[in-house]
């Protein structure tokens, strides 16, 4: 199947080996736990959970699952306790070869949860102060 094709999630883990698939099947199932509300989706051709707007992304690659959290949590509130793994501005890398950290993941999805929600407050209020619905 072609990366551009892909329309669930479902269908992004099929084609992977046994092993990644259930550590992606983990790793869905640590996101949907800590944000039951969100939805899922393809967007940039990865699995995303949405709740108004795109709270994390991941993905699977040759020695490591990407973890899409985003700068708030990466660079901001988690930095210390992501310190072992390899980051990015927006990004972790869990290797293969080791459990993932669904503690953390689900930790940094709540926080992603609250984030938004804070971000929706605020956009709320700007809106009532202007007048504009």
């Amino acid at each position: 199947m072609k990366k551009d094709s892909i329309v669930t999630i479902d269908q992004y883990i099929a084609p992977f080996p046994p092993a990644i698939r259930r550590t992606l099947r983990e790793l869905r199932s640590a996101i949907k736990a800590a944000a039951p509300g969100a939805q899922e989706k393809i967007s940039y051709q990865m699995p995303a959970f949405a709740l108004n707007r795109n709270l994390v992304y991941f993905a699977a690659y040759k020695n490591h699952i990407g973890f899409y959290p985003g700068s708030s949590a990466v660079t901001g509130k988690f930095k210390k306790e992501l310190s072992r793994y390899e980051c990015g501005k927006g990004s972790v890398r869990f290797p293969l070869n080791e459990p993932l950290p669904l503690a953390l993941v689900k930790k940094m999805v709540q926080f992603r949860v609250a984030e938004s929600s804070r971000l929706d407050a605020a956009k709320r209020t700007r809106r009532s102060e202007t007048g504009r619905p």
